[in-house]
């Protein structure tokens, strides 16, 4: 997998905490660059851990489904990127009042991050070298997820929906994609 794929995968992993980042910077008076940083560190640093999870879960059982692997990784990022469009359909109710704590961070670092897990288990069948693949993952949603600050709090709350939108979609075509290769359909 390409330096460029794995970064299309990592914009893609990161659109649930841009989301949650941009509703965050939501509700800044004046933007806090710290608070910013660790909201940054928490998001970066789960999607860069559950990866490197499913990747090892991954290789324990690439012996036995090598042959079927690209039906997995497919179905994989099928599922998450529609779960990712459905989502972004939804209305949520905001609390936006509410103080972004330390247990609401960790939560919701973990929760943004479940989809990188399963990204993980795919790199195990496609031979990602992983830590490169993790790093790129990481800086990438640290990266986005303080734009995502920044953002929310200078635009508002508009973006959330269609950046979950965008983010499920890139899964779909990355997704498609792999599956199309390794049938031999197209070749990249």
């Amino acid at each position: 997998m390409s330096f460029i794929e794995v970064f299309i995968i990592g914009v893609g992993l990161s659109m649930d905490a841009f989301a949650v980042a941009t509703c965050r910077g939501l509700e800044m008076k004046k933007f806090n660059i710290k608070r910013a940083l660790v909201i940054a560190l928490f998001f970066g640093g789960f999607q860069a851990l559950m990866p490197v999870i499913g990747y090892f879960l991954g290789v324990q059982f690439k012996d036995y489904i090598t042959a079927i692997d690209h039906y997995i990784v497919f179905g994989l990022l099928l599922v998450l990127g529609g779960k990712m469009i459905i989502d972004s359909f939804e209305k949520e109710e905001s609390n936006m009042g509410e103080k972004f704590g330390f247990t609401e961070l960790l939560f919701m670092a973990f929760a943004t991050s479940i989809d990188a897990l399963a990204v993980g288990i795919s790199f195990a069948f496609l031979s990602v070298k992983i830590f490169l693949a993790v790093a790129i993952i990481g800086i990438t949603t640290f990266s986005l997820t303080i734009g995502g600050v920044y953002l929310g709090y200078a635009v508002g709350n508009k973006l959330k929906n269609k950046a979950e939108l965008l983010g499920g979609i890139i899964l779909i075509l990355l997704g498609t994609k792999i599956l199309l290769e390794h049938l031999g359909v197209i070749a990249f």
